[in-house]
């Protein structure tokens, strides 16, 4: 509840900053997303409101382009490169490999908030390709058999932490 009173509180002082024209749902979009990590739906709402446009226009400029989010992203933000070098060199397998093995498909954050996929244009390492990017660190001549095993540490990690959250909760 104190997050969500946040939220508001940061969205308030992001629309206060702009004046109440149309031109400015994209910079509203990005400054609000650069924020918050994602556009959550009441946001959308709100724009619009502060905007006086429908609330169906602000949603169609925000799913238009591909840079805005809907949803969280996950602790280990996972991104498939798949840029003509890594697309030719079987990035497509690649991102299958990742969506079976973390249970979700492109855009979608896991059940547990730990991983999120994304399939990006190009991450600029063309000599290294196919790459996939988890939270920065860069995998290069990826294949789909080498998906589990680069998981592994992201997954040992979040179990450490659960097992650590579970004992301070008994303590």
């Amino acid at each position: 509840m104190v997050k969500e009173r946040q939220g508001s509180q940061e969205i308030a002082e992001i629309l206060g900053r702009h004046k109440k024209e149309k031109r400015n749902l994209i910079p509203l979009l990005q400054e609000i997303q650069t924020r918050l990590g994602y556009l959550p739906k009441k946001t959308l709402q709100k724009i619009a409101n502060f905007l006086e446009m429908p609330e169906v226009e602000v949603w169609g400029v925000a799913t238009f382009y591909n840079q805005f989010r809907f949803v969280p992203l996950g602790k280990y933000h996972t991104m498939v490169c798949m840029g003509t070098a890594c697309h030719l060199a079987g990035g497509k397998l690649i991102l299958e490999a990742l969506e079976r093995e973390l249970s979700i498909k492109v855009g979608a954050t896991s059940a547990d908030g730990n991983f999120s996929l994304e399939r990006v244009a190009c991450i600029g390492c063309c000599m290294l390709a196919p790459v996939i990017v988890i939270s920065g660190k860069i995998y290069p001549k990826m294949t789909p058999f080498k998906v589990e095993e680069v998981l592994i540490p992201y997954r040992q990690e979040a179990q450490s932490e659960l097992k650590e959250e579970k004992s301070k909760g008994k303590s």
